[in-house]
């Protein structure tokens, strides 16, 4: 699931964003710091991420620990992902 989630973020960044060069871009490259991904894009980031992988991205959650690299997104879906299946098999189970 991880590698799933990671192409497809790598993918949404690349087409979305001007990434000069993608096959360059590394997964621990500051999407902020290069001016891949502003504010605005943070937002059309969070938005993906909620579309693409049944996820609710908390307003206190956009931060750049969860949003700044690829792989902090795709630990924070990884996160967030478990947290969402544990919390449907607690409802289940009641």
């Amino acid at each position: 699931m991880a590698k799933q989630i990671h192409e497809m973020v790598r993918a949404f960044i690349a087409s979305n964003f001007y990434v000069p060069n993608a096959q360059a871009l590394s997964d621990d490259t500051s999407l902020l710091d290069q001016g891949i991904v502003d504010s605005t894009g943070v937002l059309e980031v969070t938005a993906f991420l909620e579309s693409q992988f049944g996820i609710k991205v908390e307003d206190t959650e956009i931060v750049p620990e969860n949003l700044d690299t690829i792989t902090n997104i795709v630990a924070f879906v990884k996160r967030k992902s478990a947290a969402a299946g544990a919390n449907a098999d607690k409802a289940r189970a009641s």
